[in-house]
């Protein structure tokens, strides 16, 4: 198999701030750390001295990124302490603003449904509804759906990653620069395929990665999924999780080791929408096994997969990334990784 290139962490990450308008104002170099996270709260954070903080550089709704990168925000929360001379700039992420945003059911309908290359549904639930910031990418992705239904009033962030999730595809989003002393630039939203560096990491491990791994057998393992209706009624769906991590309708585990939960979902429509909405919550609630993983001068993004293994107790996993933390400490920046995957 051709091995792929892995994208490096270049040894210096610098961030480039605009005004709401995308008129650049230089570097941020002026910072003492920057904390941005990906794909868990996807926000930011960022703190400066109090004596050395420009109002022109650092206020309300400007941008920070990196350009060609996901790193990226809108400052929207200031905080000022007097005691330790410091101002700390909150905001979320161009992955958390699209969290903030609600995919609506045509008028009429209960569900939103789309067909078509992936692009150009990003590009119709985009619309306008972030103004010139967002936009999607032009060329066709090559990723076909085929009458997908969002959830009801599913944010556009969820609804968009579930339904390239079905495809084994992720969003890749990038803050494009504009043109040189000119206004602009813009958050460019596609859909690509996943990809699996773990054979890659795998063989060029060499230290570059070091885990934290959890096992944990505490999860739910019989979840009683309860739909629509009244009284004797209502519909009343079990699960089970299998020996195997496999989710089915007969019992496996019992006395001591079953663990029950009640999942309420009164707006389902028929038993295959109960059952595919309850087995997504079981696999939630199961016993999972969690790797976080400090990859030193690596780059992959949210979505792709990574595989490692931890000596120590001989648990090995082979997941998708989940959540991505890029940490600046005086211009040095270090990239974390989650990984969680079930038992």
């Amino acid at each position: 198999m051709a091995m792929k290139d892995l994208k490096a962490v270049p040894e210096e990450l610098t961030f480039t701030v605009s005004d709401p308008k995308g008129w650049e104002l230089g570097f941020v170099r002026d910072v003492d750390s920057i904390d941005l996270d990906l794909g868990d709260t996807n926000d930011f954070e960022l703190q400066i001295d109090a004596s050395i903080w420009s109002p022109e550089r650092y206020s309300w709704r400007n941008r920070i990124y990196i350009p060609g990168t996901e790193y990226g925000g809108l400052l929207e929360e200031q905080q000022t302490s007097t005691k330790d001379n410091r101002i700390t700039w909150r905001g979320y992420t161009w992955r958390g603003l699209l969290s903030q945003k609600l995919i609506y059911p045509p008028e009429g309908q209960t569900h939103l449904t789309v067909s078509g290359d992936a692009n150009t549904i990003i590009q119709d639930i985009l619309g306008n509804r972030f103004g010139s910031l967002f936009c999607a990418e032009t060329k066709e992705s090559g990723i076909q759906i085929k009458n997908f239904q969002f959830d009801r009033y599913c944010s556009i962030l969820s609804g968009l990653e579930k339904m390239l999730a079905a495809k084994n595809a992720r969003l890749q989003i990038i803050y494009q620069q504009g043109n040189p002393g000119e206004y602009g630039g813009q958050v460019v939203v596609g859909a690509v395929p996943v990809t699996d560096w773990s054979e890659e990491l795998e063989c060029s491990q060499d230290g570059k990665m070091h885990f934290t791994t959890k096992d944990s057998r505490m999860g739910i393992n019989h979840l009683v999924c309860a739909g629509e209706g009244e009284g004797i009624d209502r519909k009343i769906l079990h699960l089970y999780v299998q020996k195997d991590g496999s989710i089915g309708q007969t019992q496996y585990y019992n006395g001591l080791d079953e663990r029950e939960a009640l999942y309420s979902y009164t707006s389902v429509e028929d038993d295959a929408k109960l059952l595919e909405e309850g087995t997504a919550r079981l696999r939630e609630l199961m016993n999972y096994k969690q790797m976080d993983a400090t990859i030193s001068d690596v780059d992959v993004e949210i979505g792709d997969i990574v595989g490692g293994r931890d000596r120590i107790t001989g648990m090995s996993l082979q997941k998708p990334i989940v959540n991505k933390i890029l940490r600046m400490n005086n211009g040095i920046p270090s990239v974390e990784y989650k990984l969680k995957g079930e038992e």
